[in-house]
């Protein structure tokens, strides 16, 4: 393959990781609400190190699917298990910021830290979304192995795109929300955690049901 081929090649592979990875990270989902939370405290940095975290996971997960562990993770035990554990997770992250609302006050006073690790949030929501798993397992897999035909060089691009995509849209998301965070009075504050605390228990009832399915299909009560 010619040098300018191959560079078309690979960029063709980054471009559409890219959009389809824009794609996915523009749903709703347990790290777009976490990320709405940790902005209205931590700034513009949530988003980032958000995804910081969220990309470990990813990185971890391409390196098991190039090892052959796709089969597996798309089965419907694995899916079950992951969503009752998954609805688990987003209730008590649901429950902690319940619990902290009355508390709470928007403090905008230079040197300000917040509580909590963004970058272990990214990953807990991460793993907390069962859809997560099931995306890698099929999407994802049927990417790498197409991009695996270019080598090294192909997952790296498909890497490349896939996670820049979830840099890109989070980043803008913190930064929308941290630039407006001064316009945010504490009973409007309380009120966007409150919604994202809500947006959580929502989500934990969705996987933890479609978990409880999958599991008792594949155990065949």
């Amino acid at each position: 393959m010619s040098l300018p081929h191959s560079i078309a090649v690979l960029s063709g592979i980054f471009a559409t990781s890219f959009v389809i990875a824009l794609s996915g990270a523009l749903m709703p989902g347990p790290v777009l609400t976490v990320t709405i939370s940790e902005s209205t405290k931590r700034g513009f940095w949530a988003g980032p190190l958000i995804i910081v975290g969220h990309g470990m996971l990813e990185l971890g997960l391409v390196v098991l699917l190039l090892l052959g562990l796709g089969p597996y993770l798309s089965k419907d035990i694995v899916f079950g298990v992951v969503g009752v554990c998954g609805a688990l997770i987003l209730m008590w992250m649901a429950l902690g910021m319940f619990r902290s609302i009355p508390q709470l006050k928007l403090n905008l006073e230079p040197g300000e830290e917040a509580s909590g690790n963004p970058i272990r949030a990214g990953v807990l929501m991460s793993l907390a979304n069962p859809y997560f798993t099931i995306w890698w397992a099929t999407i994802g897999v049927g990417y790498i192995v197409y991009a695996m035909k270019f080598g090294a060089a192909g997952v790296i691009a498909f890497f490349a795109g896939h996670i820049l995509a979830d840099f890109a849209w989070y980043s803008m998301v913190s930064l929308t929300i941290s630039k407006g965070k001064t316009f945010i009075s504490d009973r409007l504050y309380k009120r966007i955690i409150g919604v994202c605390a809500a947006a959580l228990v929502v989500f934990s009832g969705w996987f933890g049901i479609m978990g409880i399915q999958k599991f008792v299909s594949a155990v065949g009560f």
